[in-house]
């Protein structure tokens, strides 16, 4: 089975940038989509951003749009989220997932999860 890995986060100050990575071992990703979550404290799981296998079309959050861009390299088995202009509202563990590749269903496909990736964003 597929095992993801993310990494990438860290404490930045708002309006910083970071550029979190999914690596996933086990079989490849590549005709996989792949989507981003992730969950504030004391908050559910959230959907981020979504991309198809071939990386053609992308899905995000109303909110997110223009700040976060997701991106992938089957070659290297890995998923990308670019994340600009944070804010504070923005301080969660972000996951990644396969999701349906109709992107507008957005919903995990794996019923488990990494360990995740912490972001902090202080104001």
């Amino acid at each position: 089975q597929v095992q993801l890995t993310e990494s990438g986060g860290g404490s930045v100050q708002a309006g910083g940038s970071l550029r979190l990575s999914c690596v996933a071992s086990g079989r490849p990703i590549s005709s996989y989509a792949m989507g981003w979550f992730r969950q504030a404290p004391g908050k559910e799981r959230e959907f981020v951003a979504s991309i198809t296998w071939s990386g053609s079309n992308t899905s995000y959050e109303d909110s997110l749009k223009g700040r976060f861009t997701i991106s992938r390299d089957n070659t290297k088995n890995t998923v990308y989220l670019q994340m600009n202009s944070l804010c504070p509202e923005d301080t969660a563990v972000y996951y990644c997932n396969t999701v349906n590749p109709l992107l507008r269903i957005r919903r995990p496909l794996l019923p488990y999860w990494g360990q995740g990736t912490q972001v902090t964003v202080s104001s």
